[in-house]
């Protein structure tokens, strides 16, 4: 069981260079309300999925982490996978299709990894 982490940008970069497994930030707003809707979803997804890590960051807390990643709307949600950036979503999302998001971040992976095994 993964939980949701409040980030600020500094630990946000760490966690997202080392995590194990995917990270998925999600760039939100306090005045934002689909990002209030989207707050249960993403605990549950944390839940659900162990090889999974959910970051918060508030793109007011922290401008320059939302500029890095060209964050424009909120909700943003991007996944990372070994520090890069593989997925982005924009809007919220019901926990049914970001559990279908995960499972295309994950066959990607693992498309990856049999392509690096056969060179």
């Amino acid at each position: 069981m993964t939980s949701v982490f409040q980030s600020d940008a500094a630990t946000a970069r760490e966690m997202i260079a080392g995590g194990d497994g995917i990270v998925l930030v999600d760039f939100t707003a306090a005045w934002c309300p689909p990002c209030r809707v989207l707050e249960p979803v993403l605990d549950q997804l944390a839940r659900e999925a162990e090889d999974l890590t959910v970051l918060k960051v508030d793109v007011d807390a922290s401008p320059e982490l939302a500029s890095a990643y060209q964050v424009m709307s909120m909700p943003t949600l991007v996944f990372f996978v070994e520090g890069q950036p593989v997925r982005r979503l924009v809007g919220s999302r019901g926990v049914a299709a970001l559990r279908e998001e995960l499972v295309q971040v994950r066959d990607a992976i693992a498309a990856e990894s049999r392509s690096r095994s056969t060179r």
